[in-house]
């Protein structure tokens, strides 16, 4: 059975134990994008790079030798011992007290579990810290404050800061909630859970009225919804961009060039920015054209 024993960017080195050969395989470009998905998510979950690849590693070699996983990661051993210690103290890599001594991956599911309940600790912890470290911030000489109601533009990077602050309306929204969703973006939204959470928050008392451009795809995500209070309508809109408007006070647009998806998740050639404002006119603008789009709806029936 070949066993991975060292690996470059495009090539991966395996050696045959049954038939004592060498072999060197080119990876696939699609097994490259898998590979680099796979890093990128342990990157997000707190793990450095090297740690990402010795992990890997070891996931896919088995147990291996520490000048084993040193040359198929290009790393000295003094880095080596050092990047398998943290990944130890993680719980993700064991040590197989054998001669030479080895280190063993624990299984990837568990690794991401693991991985993911630690940073839920993280967000927990300072959670429960908030609001001690807001009375340190008022104690400190200088320290006030600001009760001004400002208006702000606020540009948002990335799905998780969009996610973050959509949610955020969701919670803060005391009366109405209007949504204007768009045929490339409903997707996201449907497995995402936010439909789900207009549904909650409509049953809470807010008034959510939901206006969605009139096409088969979005269609069929509404029905499987099955919605008993979200207000909605589908309509021809033209190529409006999603939008959505907290108690006509603040505002959540996605401005986009060429096509692109919700949360700042773009295909290759597109671009998108996802703005966050109260500013009171151009809350008014959104607003009344959203009544105008629902009232014209309501009118043609």
């Amino acid at each position: 059975m070949p066993r991975v024993l060292a690996e470059t960017e495009n090539l991966l080195k395996l050696y045959d134990r049954s038939s004592e050969v060498w072999k060197v395989i080119k990876r696939s470009k699609q097994t490259l994008k898998s590979i680099k998905i796979i890093e990128k998510a342990l990157l997000d979950l707190g793990l450095s790079r090297n740690e990402a690849k010795v992990y890997l590693f070891l996931a896919k070699a088995g147990k291996s030798t520490a000048s084993k996983v040193a040359k198929a990661v290009s790393l000295n051993r003094t880095e080596i011992y050092r990047v398998l210690k943290g990944l130890e103290r993680k719980g993700l890599v064991s040590l197989v007290l054998e001669k030479p001594m080895k280190f063993v991956a624990v299984p990837f599911e568990n690794a991401v579990s693991w991985l993911i309940e630690a940073e839920k600790m993280k967000l927990r912890t300072l959670e429960q810290r908030k609001d001690r470290l807001l009375e340190i911030w008022v104690s400190l000489p200088g320290s006030y404050m600001d009760s001004e109601l400002r208006e702000v533009f606020q540009i948002l990077e990335g799905s998780n800061q969009t996610e973050s602050k959509a949610r955020e309306l969701l919670e803060s929204t005391k009366y109405e909630f209007c949504v204007f969703i768009s045929e490339d973006i409903i997707g996201r939204l449907y497995h995402s859970g936010f439909l789900d959470e207009l549904e909650r928050i409509s049953k809470k008392g807010v008034d959510v009225r939901l206006i969605a451009d009139n096409s088969p795809k979005i269609e069929f995500f509404v029905k499987e919804m099955k919605f008993k209070n979200v207000k909605y309508v589908l309509m021809d809109a033209g190529d409006l961009p999603f939008f959505l408007i907290s108690d006509e006070k603040e505002v959540l647009l996605m401005l986009r060039k060429n096509r692109s998806n919700f949360l700042g998740e773009m295909t290759k050639n597109s671009k998108a920015v996802v703005l966050w404002t109260n500013y009171y006119a151009l809350t008014r603008i959104l607003y009344r054209l959203f009544i105008e789009l629902w009232n014209s709806n309501l009118e043609e029936r």
